[in-house]
């Protein structure tokens, strides 16, 4: 058994790029949970809200594929000294410090961190209809703020897939730019607050179908969506509709499974943080970005900056302790 030390490790996905003093190595992970390295960023078109890019950037752009050697996240990261590993931590033993792990591609050697940060981030639910695939990010998404304001939606039909508050939330989000949204609830009431309901019901452009599902999703020969069946589970009645839009907000799956047991989680998965940090239970592991974010999901909300400093802080003060 070979064993490798290191003072700091980072298992992201997504847009978490260490600054830490040290030998800091961050796992990006080989297609880990269906997504390449970088995250859900690399599988959406443009991204128009991100700071620094007025006419927006392309996700992939943004995380792996540099417009210059110095202008995206993976590049930045490298500059300041992070050893970056396409490699997928599949074990990791938080029981004592150092902790212990290891990989997919040599799950024979155990490599030992003395504070570890968890960024592997969350993956939308999908619903696997008939042309999900082929219209993914080309007219469906699973992020109305990200997305809803692409040339693409701008005065169009849009639906949304969901009946709790964020699918009331991300539906009201997208009337600033749609012509009409139409929002499909599988059941016969929303789940959403009352609050959400009262607000998502009385909106002049949003519309919500009770008992409705969609089936299928139908494009043009631009490659875009623009039609999508719907089905009313009460009647069995399907139509065929014009839609340029369709948005999940069915929930996400954090990717977790790797600590599930040893960290303290809620009851969706997410990993618990000491409120206003990024600390968790176990004391030298921090959780940053979407896997214990089910709010925001947000890639400017700047976790990954708090992760790093506050294990930098935990590492210094081992160091004198």
């Amino acid at each position: 058994m070979l064993t490798w030390n290191c003072s700091y490790r980072v298992w992201a996905r997504g847009p978490y790029r260490g600054r830490v003093p040290g030998q800091t190595v961050m796992y990006e992970g080989f297609m880990a949970n269906g997504t390449a390295a970088g995250g859900q960023l690399t599988t959406t078109t443009e991204v128009e809200n991100y700071p620094g890019f007025p006419k927006g950037i392309m996700g992939q752009e943004l995380m792996v594929l540099p417009l210059l050697p110095q202008d995206n996240m993976r590049a930045q990261s490298e500059r300041f000294g992070t050893e970056i590993i396409t490699d997928t931590v599949t074990k990791l033993d938080l029981s004592a410090r150092p902790f212990k792990y290891s990989t997919e591609f040599s799950p024979e050697e155990t490599h030992t961190a003395d504070a570890v940060v968890i960024a592997t981030g969350a993956s939308a639910r999908r619903l696997n209809l008939p042309g999900e695939d082929k219209y993914w990010q080309n007219g469906i998404s699973a992020c109305a703020v990200c997305d809803g304001a692409l040339p693409i939606f701008r005065n169009k039909p849009l639906y949304v897939i969901g009946g709790g508050d964020s699918a009331a939330e991300e539906a009201t989000f997208l009337t600033k730019y749609a012509s009409k949204v139409v929002v499909l609830v599988r059941r016969d009431v929303l789940r959403a607050s009352k609050t959400m309901a009262h607000r998502l019901l009385n909106h002049p452009k949003a519309e919500v179908r009770f008992t409705s599902a969609a089936t299928e999703v139908r494009g043009g020969e631009d490659g875009l969506m623009s039609h999508l069946v719907v089905k009313n589970s009460a009647t069995g009645e399907e139509e065929v509709v014009e839609a340029s839009g369709l948005f999940y907000a069915i929930g996400h799956d954090p990717a977790t499974a790797l600590v599930k047991g040893q960290l303290d989680m809620d009851e969706d998965g997410y990993i618990k943080t000491k409120p206003g940090t990024t600390m968790t239970s176990i004391e030298g592991v921090f959780a940053a970005g979407d896997v214990q974010d089910k709010r925001y999901r947000q890639a400017i909300t700047s976790t990954g900056c708090m992760a790093a400093l506050e294990a930098e802080h935990f590492l210094a003060d081992q160091e004198h302790s």
